[in-house]
């Protein structure tokens, strides 16, 4: 009997991880750890526990503990971002171009503003060529958190155009991540790991069960693509979208499904927070906060976070329903849009993880950090408080009816 409540107990903890709602209040809580430690008299075990140095070096897998935060935990991630994309371009939104036009045109303003507002902000100051991509990013798991707290009772278009939204604009990030910030490549190890993954997919093809076939082949490609000189999350994405999506006849769960009812609540519940937890661990005295205030490149990554996601997403979504390339999903207002909006500046996971690349070594690296956090926390109030008004609007005016952009 206490083993049956135990197993229920594990169960029903795991399916309390995978709503979005919890898996966003552990991260707000690892970051907030994070900030407690770096700025406490513990601070000295927080950096040399991050420091510390694990694995085998004859395998040049010897990194320091927030490296495989990193490079490790994080690949966990994108297996779920890989799979959520799949998923998508074969049997969800991105599958019928009319109804993905608006959201597709969106990411894409909510990536190029972005970028393009950082670089003007900094201009000039030292630093400045590597802030563009910073807020680019939106992070998926923050904003569907956001938007689950703040305004479940909103039509559920909202959130597939948020979900579609980020996983273009994730799209956008891996090939920043894979062009930008990968190093000098060394060509066998990479070809190895191509070749890992498409043994995973022959797995896949010849529906042979799993799991231990599939995970050996995951950890083998993402050791090589480690040593090649890519960035070793990229072998997440590779392994989800390797991953069949579509079911066969009288099968009742797909691999996919499978996985990612596997990687979901670990993603969420471990790997993403641990990430925040040594990515996010930065001095905020008062001469740091000083040094935030009046770094250019710092305040050009928070520009692009709060005001350039809401002029990218809502002026390139608005433009394409102007030219009627897309239109706005049925029961949204604009209004609605714009809240969503705002909310994509929570840049956060990703974002944080490009810092972390672009600004490696960097003395501007704990400022940026600072940027990414101050500017994801604007967004994420201001569009909590937009939310909640348009959801106080619907409430009060039931035949509240979508108006033109």
């Amino acid at each position: 009997m206490p083993v049956n409540r135990a197993r229920g107990a594990a169960s029903e903890a795991v399916r309390f991880l995978r709503t979005e709602q919890v898996g966003g209040l552990i991260l707000l809580a690892a970051t907030a750890a994070a900030l407690i430690l770096s700025n406490s008299p513990f601070s000295g075990a927080y950096h040399r526990l991050s420091d510390a140095t694990i694995g085998p070096a004859a395998l040049h897998l010897d990194l320091t503990v927030r490296q495989w935060a990193t490079d490790g935990l994080l690949t966990v991630f994108f297996v779920v971002v890989g799979v959520e994309l799949k998923r998508e371009i074969l049997l969800g939104e991105l599958r019928d171009p009319r109804r993905a036009a608006l959201p597709i045109a969106a990411a894409l303003g909510g990536m190029v503003v972005p970028a393009a507002i950082a670089l003007l902000v900094a201009a000039g100051a030292p630093g400045a060529a590597d802030a563009w991509a910073v807020p680019v990013a939106t992070d998926i798991a923050f904003a569907l958190a956001v938007l689950a707290l703040a305004a479940r009772s909103l039509p559920a278009g909202l959130r597939v155009f948020l979900l579609t939204l980020a996983i273009v604009d994730d799209i956008g990030a891996i090939v920043l991540i894979a062009v930008v910030f990968s190093g000098h490549i060394a060509v066998l190890p990479l070809l190895g790991s191509l070749g890992a993954i498409a043994g995973y997919a022959l797995l896949q093809r010849l529906r042979v069960p799993g799991p231990w076939p599939y995970l050996a082949l995951g950890v083998l490609a993402w050791a090589l693509l480690h040593a090649s000189g890519v960035h070793a999350t990229l072998a997440g994405v590779a392994v989800g979208l390797a991953t069949r999506v579509r079911p066969d006849p009288g099968e009742r769960h797909t691999p996919a499904q499978r996985l990612e009812h596997a990687a979901q609540p670990v993603s969420a519940g471990f790997c993403v927070p641990a990430f925040a937890f040594f990515a996010a661990g930065v001095p905020l005295s008062a001469a740091a906060l000083r040094a935030f205030a009046t770094d250019r490149v710092a305040l050009a990554v928070v520009a692009g976070l709060v005001v350039g996601k809401t002029l990218g997403v809502f002026g390139a979504a608005t433009l394409a329903a102007a030219t009627g390339l897309g239109r706005l999903p049925d029961g949204l207002a604009w209004r609605d849009l714009l809240a969503v909006s705002v909310l994509t500046g929570c840049g956060f996971t990703v974002s944080l993880l490009i810092t972390d690349l672009a600004f490696e070594g960097s003395a501007q690296a704990d400022r940026v950090t600072i940027a990414v956090l101050v500017g994801s926390l604007i967004a994420s109030l201001l569009s909590a408080m937009l939310l909640r008004r348009q959801v106080r609007s619907r409430l009060s005016d039931p035949e509240t009816s979508p108006s033109s952009p």
